[in-house]
């Protein structure tokens, strides 16, 4: 079997694992008694690790597939398809960020709960996207080298710079735009620094695209990734306190006593490696459609743990309540439940949102009908379109 199929392979593969990593920790993290939390406890301290791999490894992968998606075909910039579909992907995360945190019975009251404007990893891999565009269009029509030579410095800058601007709250722009940059508001990823992940990732696709014909890509990234992953992960450290030393700068000494960036970075170049070296074994289509199927398991889970639209989750009724012997089988039995659901509703997906474009059409026709907009030759045009655009941006029709 070809290395192009392969590749594929392993990226669903670490896309499936990430996801169901993202599940239990999210389950166990959201459920178990404060108690039990001990970090001098072996088997804790081991998952608590892990659990930290998840969202770079996640980051990582979300921009490395996108970006190989992007750069495959023959045209490039405006004329690159993946281009638009890009645009549309990356709104549309964002948009499913906002609505996964909309509380229905705070709109029946006329509110808007302050959760709503956080921001979560759907909002912050939806601007990924569009960076990642962004820089791939400005780069488009020159020098080969320059678009993943520009991944890998914001990476670099994103990551050292990290402790300046974590420190500023922002407070003189909106919430619904400072929570993007900070952490202050209650935001649980922002952009900066977790865009450099999804940079890196793309700047490593860049690569492996150009390589792809080659029979010694794997090999070689296999030890690549393994000796950069084991040196990010031991020695990155040491060697921010050796710069801090020689140079005298308060930022390197700064990043060496919170280093967990690099240290995060080699780690997701570690699971990559092993990805790579087991590949061959990653062929199972159930594991590959688990990988493909991300964002409904996403959403699903979200629904589920954090009651989106009532707030009425598991989460609301079980918040740090359970034993470790009760919260390990249900997140197993929570793994299990939410991604049968997440692949049910991707085998049938098509009949279910044409049933729910149709009620949408049923709901705002009768609404514009009230208000009068349907009376309107040149305000039914503007609806029309309007409802249009909603409706494939949630890919209820196609394009």
């Amino acid at each position: 079997m070809g290395n192009t199929n392969l590749r594929l392979y392993f990226i669903d593969a670490i896309r499936a694992w990430a996801i169901l990593m993202m599940l239990q920790g999210h389950f166990v993290d959201g459920l178990l008694d404060n108690g039990f939390r001990d970090n001098s406890n072996t088997y804790y301290s081991v998952w608590k690790y892990f659990r930290g791999v998840t969202a770079p490894v996640f980051f990582t992968v979300s921009g490395f597939i996108f970006t190989y998606l992007l750069i495959k075909g023959d045209k490039i910039g405006f004329a690159n398809p993946r281009v638009k579909k890009g645009v549309k992907r990356g709104l549309q995360l964002i948009v499913i960020g906002y609505l996964l945190r909309l509380n229905f019975f705070g709109l029946l009251k006329g509110q808007i709960y302050g959760s709503f404007y956080l921001v979560d990893v759907l909002h912050c891999i939806g601007l990924s996207i569009l960076g990642i565009i962004g820089i791939y269009l400005l780069t488009a029509n020159r020098n080969k080298f320059l678009f993943p030579s520009i991944l890998l410095i914001i990476t670099l800058v994103l990551f050292v710079m990290e402790p300046y601007y974590k420190q500023y709250s922002h407070h003189y722009l909106p919430s619904l735009l400072a929570n993007y940059l900070t952490k202050a508001n209650g935001s649980v990823f922002t952009i900066m620094p977790w865009f450099g992940y999804a940079s890196i990732g793309a700047f490593l696709s860049v690569w492996f695209h150009r390589f792809k014909s080659s029979i010694y890509l794997y090999p070689v990234a296999i030890l690549s990734f393994t000796v950069i992953g084991t040196l990010l992960l031991f020695y990155s450290s040491g060697f921010f306190l050796k710069l801090s030393n020689l140079t005298g700068m308060a930022l390197f000494s700064k990043v060496y006593l919170n280093n967990y960036l690099f240290i995060r970075l080699g780690d997701v170049f570690l699971v990559f490696a092993v990805f790579m070296l087991f590949r061959r074994f990653m062929t199972n289509s159930t594991l590959l459609k688990i990988g493909q199927s991300t964002l409904s398991i996403y959403v699903f889970h979200y629904i589920i743990l954090y009651g989106s639209f009532t707030g009425l989750g598991v989460y609301y009724f079980l918040n740090n309540s359970l034993s470790p012997y009760i919260v390990i089988p249900g997140a197993m039995a929570f793994i299990i439940a939410t991604t049968l659901l997440a692949l049910k509703y991707e085998d049938n997906k098509v009949q279910i949102k044409l049933h729910l474009a149709t009620g949408i059409k049923v709901v705002q026709d009768k609404a514009a009908s009230l208000i009068g907009m349907e009376s309107l030759p040149s305000a039914k045009i503007i609806w029309s379109k309007s409802k249009l655009s909603l409706q494939r941006l949630f890919r209820l029709v196609k394009n």
